[in-house]
């Protein structure tokens, strides 16, 4: 063979490095090779902490009833507004969230004094009561934060409430002779509140004789007794002597109690008859399509348990057990209010972000939170009481978020999860996945159903630190 015949359009095979290569190349080896392969990731996926910590309770039925004793309003609750531009009106029929109106249904009387209502502007630092000074008429809290504050007893001025949005103040201006503030109250920031005249309450009162009745029922404590936290109360003697008549007494309980009925998350799974029969190796493709979908409905779940407007634990914290923060970035000394609020408390559930703002507020401080083993995790720790991310917590665009604060269980009264076991098809407790069929284009479905829903057995049970800053 001459050198003429030597073929020379293939060039020979080289090496990463340039030089010839002188054995099988590792792309090449991989056509023979099988390839180890990971699970489907999925970044949707978080610890779900809330569901995890949560005591389940089986609701047969579909419904869970709460009872309760019967409580009569105390007078705690929120006032709502009506806004139109800059001016603000009060709706008459949420003068019944003051307690002196609670149970009034005289609703020309009710407009006629919400018509009373004068708007007023607040700037900060701008005193609106001073300790020893006549109440000179009601305050709703339209929208602003002020705050009340008294001279302790060993002369140094402390915080005794912080009053927000809904929040009223004065309204001993109803019911009193010449009552008096007990305590200074001004604004801390811009603030906008609805002011009547002490006054004009008289004058009402005068001219509506149904209005002044109910005052005095109010103030003399005849409509309805309560003990202090609102419910009606049990009659009982302690430190006699003798063979005195004891009270008689029975224990009230609501007449309308609530009832949770268990919501639902579904989605229809659809896989092909195809890919189930002939790619099941090394992973089968079922079983993987709906571990993905069962961890975005457990997703959805804890995201509804916190945030529904039904049953969501944001929605249903009680207005007493809801505090904002004293500054703005959640302290210490918040924490400490949020935690002092209940017996008992188990948890903490912020945000992660909310978590780094606690750590940058006690280094500020030079402090440094505990940790706690739970659950194998090393957790940080407010008071030995730990706190767990969520991160279904929603952040405002203000960049203001809310901490959680639970006692847990129905034993001890306090935030539990309700489900139902022992549907048909159950794939895990409260979850089902039902076969729905073929279609003609030969594409399995499958009904994936989860049912859940959470209660607070008391309102205790439950606190809410709010507008809590994350951007300082």
């Amino acid at each position: 063979m001459t050198d003429s015949a030597i073929d020379t359009t293939t060039p020979p095979p080289y090496s990463d490095n340039g030089s010839e290569q002188s054995s099988l190349s590792t792309t090449a080896a991989r056509n023979l090779a099988t390839t180890t392969k990971s699970v489907p990731q999925m970044q949707e996926i978080t610890s779900r902490w809330l569901l995890r910590i949560l005591p389940w309770v089986q609701t047969d039925g579909g419904s869970y009833r709460l009872n309760r004793r019967l409580t009569y309003t105390v007078g705690d609750g929120k006032v709502e507004f009506i806004q139109e531009g800059a001016a603000v009106r009060v709706i008459p029929g949420e003068l019944a969230e003051i307690a002196a109106l609670r149970g009034y249904e005289d609703e020309e009387a009710l407009a006629a004094m919400a018509a009373r209502f004068e708007q007023r502007e607040l700037e900060p630092g701008e005193p609106v009561a001073r300790a020893g000074e006549p109440v000179d008429g009601l305050y709703l809290i339209a929208h602003g934060r002020l705050e009340k504050t008294a001279v302790g007893p060993y002369g140094d001025r402390s915080t005794l409430r912080v009053l927000i949005d809904g929040d009223h103040f004065g309204q001993r201006a109803l019911t009193e002779h010449e009552p008096e503030w007990t305590g200074d109250i001004s604004a801390t920031v811009p603030s906008t509140v609805m002011f009547l005249p002490a006054a004009a309450v008289a004058e009402l009162s005068e001219r509506v004789p149904s209005l002044a009745a109910h005052f005095e029922r109010f103030r003399t404590g005849s409509s309805a007794r309560a003990n202090k936290y609102g419910e009606a109360p049990i009659d009982i003697a302690s430190g006699h002597i003798g063979e005195p008549d004891l009270p008689k007494t029975f224990v009230d309980y609501e007449l309308r109690p609530r009832e949770y009925e268990l919501s639902v998350a579904q989605t229809v799974l659809r896989v092909h008859t195809r890919v189930a029969d002939l790619y099941n190796k090394p992973m089968n493709q079922m079983e993987q399509q709906l571990r993905l979908t069962v961890e975005a409905l457990r997703e959805q779940q804890e995201d509804q348990m916190v945030n529904s407007r039904d049953f969501g634990l944001l929605h249903n914290a009680a207005f007493e057990q809801r505090i904002p923060t004293r500054s703005g970035p959640p302290t210490p000394d918040d924490l400490d209010e949020l935690l002092s609020r209940r017996r008992k408390p188990e948890y903490l559930l912020a945000h992660p972000k909310a978590i780094a703002a606690i750590g940058r507020e006690c280094s500020k401080r030079g402090l440094y939170p505990s940790t706690v083993e739970f659950h194998g995790h090393h957790i940080p720790a407010w008071r030995g009481v730990p706190i767990l991310p969520c991160n279904k917590l929603p952040i405002s665009a203000e960049q203001t978020t809310s901490i959680l604060c639970m006692r847990t269980g129905e034993d001890d009264q306090g935030v539990i999860g309700l489900h139902q076991t022992g549907l048909p098809d159950e794939f895990e407790p409260g979850l089902s996945v039902r076969f729905m069929g073929i279609d003609e284009k030969a594409i399995m479905s499958y009904l994936v159903s989860a049912y859940f829903s959470a209660a607070v057995l008391v309102p205790d049970a439950l606190g809410v630190l709010e507008n809590v800053e994350l951007g300082r």
